[in-house]
């Protein structure tokens, strides 16, 4: 039976290929033609040394001056001898254009354009089949009728027939001003990924989910894939936006809770001219329990400002989540940074 992998390289592309039985990742790699770091083949250079996110595998022979112990408790592998026991993601130490690769180009029609609120806008695009990506990653949109691309994550699920996207509408956004007054059901459009490293990784222990404005988006898609497999941990969201118009997708959130027993959310409007119950930002309405202990694996995504300052409070808190992911974005739709921070070992 094949399995799948998801190999992110260090430039954000990600490429997912399918491993036959018995094959090693280096090996359903190169069978694509995909040229990972490769020198020996036989566990003893190193050179293929890459990190599994999730899922598990048969590490395979090496010797102690290509993989110590301390790596491979870590998580980490040599391509050329692991071996996939189950679908896995692997981070590659080299970007897609030294593997002679790059993100996967899609042709597409609009299948709607859903005017969400006063600022944003939801679109969907239908003819490319169901994709593989990871919950929380992006793709690269090529406006139609321009040479311009925008970056938005997708906010539907990995797999789904239809992939959907999440817009703020600025007036002169070149994007925003195609979809407000030109996008028609049917109309072709091309996107390339998908990309990014802001992905929800296997989930251990309780999620804190922390959204500015539309970055609600891949949270939603991140939802959805809870939806799919379930999840035990506790996980909470909560959603801050500037006025009280910016509050969208809150039918899908409903849902969401529905479906995955431990989900909670809270809404917070920072105007405060707002008649909401939960006023001022994100970081006074998270509670300490939300927090864990710092036992949590807090994923962000905001404007610059929103990020900073939540790792700021953090930082007040005296709280080191064991994992912090973020990724910022600007409004004109292109994602100005993607990173995370891990607790060090103690």
């Amino acid at each position: 039976m094949a399995l799948s992998i998801a190999l992110n390289f260090e430039d954000g592309v990600t490429r997912f290929i399918e491993c036959r039985t018995g094959e090693t990742v280096a090996d359903a790699s190169y069978r694509l033609g995909i040229n990972i770091p490769l020198d020996c083949r036989d566990g003893a250079c190193g050179t293929c040394k890459c990190r599994v996110q999730s899922g598990t595998y048969d590490g395979g022979d090496y010797i102690e001056d290509a993989l110590t112990d301390e790596e491979a408790a870590e998580g980490l592998a040599l391509a050329c001898q692991a071996k996939p026991k189950t679908d896995l993601v692997v981070d590659i130490f080299a970007s897609s254009e030294v593997c002679k690769t790059k993100g996967q180009i899609y042709q597409a029609q609009i299948k709607s354009v859903d005017r969400l609120s006063p600022t944003a806008i939801s679109f969907t695009l239908e003819g490319a089949g169901s994709l593989n990506f990871l919950p929380g990653q992006y793709v690269n949109v090529l406006v139609p009728g321009s040479d311009q691309r925008r970056s938005y994550s997708f906010s539907s699920p990995p797999g789904a027939a239809a992939q959907s996207f999440l817009v703020r509408d600025i007036k002169p956004g070149v994007m925003s001003t195609y979809l407000r007054e030109k996008a028609e059901p049917g109309s072709a459009i091309e996107f390339i990924g998908p990309s990014g490293s802001f992905y929800m990784r296997e989930v251990k222990r309780p999620l804190l989910f922390l959204a500015g404005g539309t970055g609600l988006a891949p949270f939603l898609s991140m939802l959805g894939r809870l939806a799919q497999t379930g999840t035990d941990q506790p996980v909470h969201l909560v959603f801050g936006v500037t006025n009280d118009a910016d509050l969208v997708g809150l039918d899908q959130l409903d849902a969401y809770a529905a479906q995955i027993p431990s989900f909670t959310y809270a809404t917070v409007v920072a105007a405060a001219d707002s008649a909401h119950p939960r006023k001022g930002y994100v970081m006074s309405h998270i509670e300490l329990a939300h927090l864990n202990d710092g036992e949590v694996d807090i994923y962000l995504c905001g404007p610059p400002p929103m990020v900073d300052a939540v790792r700021n409070w953090l930082g007040a808190q005296g709280v080191t989540p064991a994992n912090f992911y973020y990724e910022k974005f600007s409004p004109s739709g292109a994602v100005t940074t993607i990173g995370e921070t891990h607790r060090a070992a103690a």
